[in-house]
């Protein structure tokens, strides 16, 4: 997908380069997978040293949306479920790795992990995503490589 410099998509909390809040998730698409580098900072501290778990779920989540464009699908998150296996540790280069599993028309299924830099599982999820309906996703698509009719006046 060719976006332009000012896409929203920069704003993004999971993958947005220019959201100093988020999460700035940098993902690389090969074929069907999707593989993310996230560096986690002192502001994502939930214990002291390790990240908070939603940090961990948004990245898995936002790793599994990226699955969906992979697929060639606009799709939001219907149902995760996230299995903790470790805590994720602050400061330091994780890998975060997601892809569909099944697609069922409607509906698509999903898998994504969190592995630190030595290749231990932190953290796993499941999830279902709903496809939009074509219109919209023709919208977003609009939105997001910035084709999308500019309303009158502004």
């Amino acid at each position: 997908m060719q976006e332009p410099a000012d896409s929203p998509r920069r704003r993004c909390y999971g993958c947005g380069d220019a959201n100093p809040e988020g999460l700035q998730i940098d993902f690389s698409i090969d074929g069907r997978t999707v593989v993310g580098r996230l560096l986690t900072r002192d502001a994502h501290q939930g214990y002291p040293g390790v990240a908070h778990g939603g940090v961990a779920a948004a990245a898995l989540d936002e790793a599994m949306g990226w699955a969906m464009y992979a697929a060639g699908a606009w799709a939001m998150t219907a149902r995760m479920q996230v299995r903790y296996r470790r805590p994720l540790p602050l400061a330091e280069q994780l890998t975060v790795r997601a892809e569909v599993t099944r697609d069922r028309g409607r509906w698509l299924e999903a898998e994504a992990e969190i592995r630190d830099s030595s290749g231990k599982l932190l953290t796993e999820a499941t999830a279902i995503f709903m496809r939009l309906p074509a219109e919209q996703a023709r919208e977003m698509e609009a939105f997001y490589l910035g084709r999308a009719q500019q309303p009158a006046g502004g």
